[in-house]
Order: structure tokens, then C-alpha cells, then sequence
């Protein structure tokens, strides 16, 4: 059985599989910039997959960067994300997505999960219009990845 740590994106080398490709691949000529054959292609398989024939589908050069655009995206100046202490968001994205200007409003929790109770332990404490409102939540399947 292999073991799997998903702490980060950037620990280790990629899948074999990923670097077979990029040796086929490697002095094909293209577009470059999200237009090519391979990102088209890998376009089509996520509309498939998701079921959206539709859907944007749009690449970042990581997990950072992909939270730090969706956060900053769907929260006003004014609102913030709870997490537990331990969430990645909080522990491990060195700043990225304070520096989009959105607080994160940390928790303990005894398993790294969140509950009902935690979020509304942070909603009760911030109770005037002089304090982040509170909008998004980091999802239970992210809380224990690291």
C-alpha cells in the first residue's frame, strides 16, 4: 500500500505518469498560455467529468494560488474565512490569502475538523459593524489533509 501526504503541492516530484507525458510531449510545439492541445484536452475531460459542457475551467500554478483567487473572489474587503488553527489556509499558505486583505478567523479544535458549535463560537465573538464578517468556512475534506 502507498502512503500518501497531501501537505503541500510542492514536496516531491511528480507522478510517473505525469512525467511520461511530459517526455512525449516535451518538443511538441504550442500555443502555450492555457490554448494548448493538452489544456484543451484536460478542459474537455473536468466539463465531462463535472457534467457542465460550460463550465470555465481556468489553470493556476498551484493550491496557493488557486485559494488565494477563489477566496478573494467570493468574499467582499469586508468578510473572512474561519478555519480551524491547524487548516492549511492558516498554517500554511504564508500570508497568501491575508495578503488578498481577507482575515482568517482561526479556531482550536481537538481533531483539525470544524463543527457546527466551533463556527458558532466565532460568529457569537464578532458582533458589531466595526468587525470582519464572517463568510466562508473551510470545507471539512481540507481541514484534515495536513
Amino acid at each position: 500500500m502507498i502512503n500518501y501526504s497531501f501537505r503541500n503541492d510542492y514536496s516531491e516530484g511528480a507522478h510517473q505518469n505525469i512525467l511520461d507525458a511530459l517526455n512525449r510531449t516535451n518538443f511538441v510545439q504550442e500555443e502555450g498560455y492555457g490554448k494548448d492541445d493538452l489544456c484543451n484536452e484536460a478542459i474537455k475531460l473536468i466539463r465531462k467529468k463535472i457534467q457542465n459542457p460550460k463550465a470555465d475551467v481556468h489553470f493556476v500554478s498551484g493550491g496557493t494560488q488557486a485559494n488565494a483567487i477563489v477566496i478573494s473572489s467570493i468574499l467582499k474587503p469586508y468578510e473572512s474565512i474561519i478555519a480551524a488553527t491547524t487548516g492549511h489556509i492558516a498554517v500554511h499558505e504564508a500570508g497568501a490569502i491575508e495578503s488578498t486583505g481577507h482575515k482568517i478567523n482561526t479556531i482550536e479544535t481537538e481533531d483539525g475538523k470544524l463543527c457546527p458549535e466551533n463556527i458558532k463560537a466565532v460568529i457569537d465573538i464578532h458582533t458589531d459593524e466595526h468587525i470582519v464578517r464572517q463568510r466562508a468556512v473551510l470545507p471539512p475534506e481540507k481541514q484534515d489533509r495536513f
